[in-house]
C-alpha cells in the first residue's frame, strides 16, 4: 500500500497544485484551500476533489489521464502559482495521474477528520490546507497544529505539533516539533488530545 499511497499522494498533491491553487492565484492571488464535506475545493476558485474526481461548474470529471488533459475539460490553464515557493509537488502538466480508490479514501478521509480535529481545539481558528508542502494546518501561540497525507520523510498520513521555537524533551519526536501516524490516532478526539498534549508540552 506504501507504493500505491505515494503515487496517489503525489497525484493529489499536483492536482490541487496545478489545477486548482495555481489558477486560482492568477485570479483571486491566494493559493488557500479548504477541506468541505466532500473533500478539498478552492478557497475562492470553484473547483474541488470529491472522492476520484474533479468536480468544476461544467461538470464531474475522473482522476485520470494527464493533467494537462484534465485541466483542458475542466477549463482551466494548468500551473503552479510559479514563483510563489521553492518545494513543489514536482509533477508536471502532461504527466499521468495515478489515482488509487482506496488511498484516495484514506487521504481524503485523514484530512476530514484532521480538520474536524483542528477545528474543535480552536474554535476560532480557520484550518488551511496548503498546495506547497501538502497540509492542513492552523497557528496557535507560535506553534503549528495539522494535519499531513504523508511526504517523504514521513510516509504514512500523520497529525504534528510544530513550534516555532524547537523544544526538547521525549514528546517532540520530529525534527519539526512532534508527530504521530494516523495508526496512532484514530478518532478527532485522539487527535485533538495530542494537540492539547503539545500545547503542554510547548508551554513548558
Amino acid at each position: 500500500m506504501n507504493d500505491t499511497l505515494a503515487a496517489t499522494r503525489r497525484s493529489l498533491h499536483g492536482i490541487i497544485e496545478l489545477l486548482i491553487a495555481g489558477p486560482q492565484y492568477r485570479l483571486y492571488e491566494t493559493i488557500r484551500l479548504t477541506v468541505t464535506p466532500q473533500g478539498i475545493a478552492g478557497a475562492k476558485m470553484p473547483i474541488a476533489i470529491e472522492a476520484t474526481e474533479l468536480v468544476t461548474p461544467q461538470g464531474r470529471y475522473p482522476l485520470t489521464g494527464s493533467y494537462r488533459a484534465l485541466a483542458a475539460v475542466a477549463g482551466v490553464e494548468p500551473g503552479g502559482p510559479d514563483g510563489l515557493y521553492a518545494d513543489t509537488s514536482g509533477v508536471s502538466a502532461d504527466e499521468e495521474l495515478q489515482v488509487d480508490p482506496a488511498a484516495m479514501s484514506l487521504v481524503l478521509g485523514w484530512i476530514k477528520l484532521g480538520d474536524s480535529a483542528l477545528r474543535a481545539f480552536a474554535p476560532t481558528q480557520d484550518p488551511v490546507l496548503w498546495p506547497e508542502h501538502f497540509d492542513l494546518g492552523i497557528v496557535v501561540d507560535d506553534v503549528n497544529y495539522g494535519i499531513s497525507p504523508g511526504d517523504d520523510a514521513h510516509p504514512d498520513p500523520y497529525a504534528y505539533v510544530g513550534p516555532h521555537t524547537p523544544r526538547t524533551g521525549p514528546f517532540w519526536n520530529a525534527s519539526f516539533g512532534a508527530q504521530r501516524a494516523v495508526g496512532e490516532l484514530p478518532t478527532a478526539e485522539s487527535i485533538v488530545e495530542f494537540f492539547e498534549q503539545g500545547r503542554h508540552e510547548a508551554a513548558v
